[in-house]
C-alpha cells in the first residue's frame, strides 16, 4: 500500500457526534511526557512518547510494515476496511485493543531478542510464536510468504531498526484509546 503523505493516527472521540470527529486533548496522554524525561529512555522512545503527550497523536508512517505484518492484515493503521465501505478511516476502541494486544505480545515476545527491533529479529519472534501455535508448517508457509514480500527487488530486507520500547509505547497509545472509549482517525 503506498500513500504519498505521512500518516498520522490522531486520537478522536468516538463515536462522532457530527459530521467530523472531535480530536482528544492532549491532556489525556500528558503521562507519555514522563516516559520521554526518563534518562534511561532511548532518543527514538522519548521522541515518540513526547509527541503523543503533546498532541495525542502518532506520526504512524514508521510502523505500518510492521504492524501489517504482525497482525497479519494490509493497512491497519491507515484503517483501510473502514474507507473501503464508504465510511471514514477510524479504528474503533475494540480494533484499538486489537492493535494494542498484537503489539503488546509482541514487544513481551521480543524480550529475549534485546532491546533492538529488526527486520530479522521480528521474523524470529513471530517464529517462535507460531511454532508454539495450531498448524504451524502453514502459518510458517504464509510468515515466509510475507517476509519475502517485505524485500526490494535486491532482495534486502527493510531497514527497520525500533527500540523495544518504543513499540511498547506505541502499543501503550493505542492501549489507551482502547480503554478510555477512543478512536484513532487515520489521516493522511
Amino acid at each position: 500500500m503506498a500513500h504519498d503523505k505521512g500518516l498520522d493516527n490522531v486520537a478522536v472521540h468516538w463515536p462522532r457526534t457530527g459530521q467530523y470527529y472531535d480530536p482528544v486533548a492532549p491532556a489525556e496522554f500528558v503521562d507519555f511526557g514522563a516516559i520521554a524525561d526518563a534518562s534511561e529512555i532511548a532518543a527514538p522512545t522519548g521522541a515518540l512518547a513526547l509527541h503523543i503527550a503533546k498532541t495525542g497523536t502518532v506520526r504512524a508512517t514508521a510502523y505500518t510494515e510492521l504492524v501489517d505484518l504482525l497482525l497479519g492484515l494490509e493497512g491497519v493503521l491507515y484503517a483501510t476496511d473502514a474507507a473501503a465501505e464508504d465510511e471514514d478511516p477510524v479504528i474503533d476502541p475494540d480494533g484499538c485493543a486489537w492493535i494494542a494486544g498484537g503489539l503488546e505480545r509482541f514487544v513481551e515476545g521480543h524480550e529475549q531478542f534485546g532491546d533492538l527491533v529488526t527486520f530479522d529479529t521480528v521474523a524470529a519472534v513471530m517464529r517462535t510464536a507460531i511454532a508454539g501455535g495450531r498448524l504451524p508448517e502453514q502459518q510458517l508457509r504464509w510468515l515466509d510468504h510475507r517476509l519475502a514480500a517485505l524485500r526490494d527487488d535486491a532482495g534486502n530486507a527493510p531497514h527497520w531498526s525500533f527500540a523495544r520500547t518504543e513499540l511498547a509505547i506505541l502499543a501503550g497509545f493505542y492501549r489507551r484509546c482502547a480503554e478510555r472509549g477512543f478512536a484513532v482517525f487515520a489521516d493522511y
